[in-house]
């Protein structure tokens, strides 16, 4: 497709985005997405929900309530929307993207930003190991099929404020227990992002003109992205750099540090074991050390490199979200064994 721009559309043509609906705005990365958009003070945020829904939604965001098994209600619910942001659990129908994806298509929606956060699903390896990651190209050809909106991808690696306590399954560490494991060496680096610096991605992503002014204009635009990913992290880290970040929060040292190693492979062969006899936590075990594996799948910054700059986002101090992951375990590792308490009860 042809570099548009600004200048030769038709007269009332809106070079922005100001109408941003937003899936899952109550939820974990959601809240986050919904806060910044409304911070940057140039969108009008509506949350889409179910009818039975108790999640709390920030402040200042207006609420629709939806039958996803009523496609005319999502249409309804999304006419006049500029982009729309899904954001959903990993035990969220298979098909309820989908039908949102219609939904867009149906009521117009040009800009679509599928539920895909996390890891690099461009990347060839992880997409063939990690079975969460063929699905969205599913959604992406979809998006493209129905013609009538264009699809931006946020790769922002694992969350780091949550993935830290969440256990030993995930980047290795038993906080409580002054644990780690650590994957091959340690010293394998891996991007990662916080909540915040995820919602001020997508929020200041929304924030860009639609189209260039005219050829001269080298600023970013949302069209430069489009049906691409974009790559945003807060830090470039290894294990070892966690462990150090850990013990500066909490005041120890190595020695108060039970430590242990083990291949990344292995650990990987083992997540996919226990995922097929339907342990949830297998799949957060394969996907970790999918990402961990020595072959720079999980370093997106040093091959494909960032849009922090390009979006404004700030610098940020690890040590202060490693305060917050280690104050927040107990309450991350109930809710991770809720998790698997329910989908040991569906099996």
């Amino acid at each position: 497709m042809a570099q548009e721009y600004a200048s030769q559309q038709p007269q009332g043509f809106k070079n922005h985005v100001e109408k941003v609906a937003v899936v899952g705005a109550g939820g974990r990365v959601g809240k986050f997405i919904a806060e910044e958009l409304l911070k940057v003070g140039k969108h009008k945020v509506t949350a889409i929900t179910r009818a039975d829904s108790t999640n709390t939604i920030p402040a200042g965001v207006a609420v629709k309530k939806v039958d996803y098994d009523d496609h005319a209600s999502l249409v309804e619910a999304l006419q006049g929307q500029d982009a729309l942001v899904i954001t959903m659990g990993t035990r969220a129908p298979r098909e309820q993207q989908a039908r949102l994806i219609e939904a867009a298509a149906a009521a117009n929606v040009p800009w679509v930003l599928p539920n895909e956060y996390g890891f690099d699903k461009a990347h060839p390896g992880l997409f063939k190991d990690i079975p969460l990651g063929e699905k969205h190209g599913v959604y992406h050809d979809q998006i493209e099929k129905l013609g009538k909106s264009s699809w931006i991808g946020v790769t922002c690696g694992f969350w780091y404020e949550y993935s830290l306590p969440a256990g030993p399954q995930f980047y290795g560490f038993d906080l409580q227990n002054r644990a780690v494991t650590f994957f091959d060496d340690g010293n394998t680096h891996i991007n990662t992002s916080t909540l915040p610096q995820c919602g001020r991605g997508v929020a200041n992503l929304l924030s860009l003109k639609v189209l260039p002014d005219d050829p001269d204009d080298k600023s970013p635009s949302l069209s430069g992205y489009r049906n691409k990913y974009i790559y945003i992290s807060s830090f470039n880290v290894s294990q070892k750099d966690m462990l150090e970040s850990v013990m500066r929060v909490t005041d120890t040292t190595t020695g108060d540090w039970k430590i242990s190693h083990e291949p990344s492979v292995d650990r990987y062969k083992v997540g996919v074991e226990e995922l097929r006899k339907g342990n949830f936590l297998g799949f957060g075990q394969l996907m970790y050390s999918r990402v961990f594996y020595q072959d720079g799948s999980g370093d997106f910054e040093t091959s494909k490199g960032l849009q922090n700059d390009e979006l404004g986002l700030p610098k940020e101090n690890i040590d202060e979200y490693t305060k917050i992951a280690v104050q927040s375990e107990a309450a991350v590792r109930k809710e991770i064994a809720g998790y698997a308490q329910r989908q040991d009860t569906t099996h």
